[in-house]
């Protein structure tokens, strides 16, 4: 047991800590620019104007805290430039309907 106690307290050798910045470089290499989401995964998301938003609550009698929420700080929203009561208009590919449309209201955190 002494010998283990022993070895915890000793510092990383050269090998593991060339390692570990290369492992953060990397992970830093994956993600070039975060301004806009292009992944076949994520939908299509659109910020909906004024007039939109007005013809949307009309349409389906719905408030805007009555549909569900997306937090401003989504990756998916960040080129939209997303306000706090926005809404989102989420274009989804579907098998059986072809596209499937879907709407949220932006909150902060």
């Amino acid at each position: 047991m002494a010998k283990k106690k022993e070895t915890q307290g000793k510092k990383k050798s050269v090998a593991s800590k060339k390692a570990v910045k290369k492992a953060a470089k990397k992970k830093k290499a994956r993600v070039k620019d975060t301004s806009k989401v292009e992944h076949d995964l994520v939908p299509e998301h659109i910020k909906l104007s004024d007039k939109e938003k007005e013809e949307l609550y009309k349409r389906y009698s719905v408030t805007p805290k009555e549909l569900p929420k997306i937090f401003i700080s989504d990756p998916a929203i960040r080129h939209l430039d997303a306000r706090e009561n926005d809404i989102i208009m989420i274009k989804r590919k579907s098998p059986t309907a072809g596209e499937s449309v879907f709407y949220r209201g932006v909150i902060n955190e």
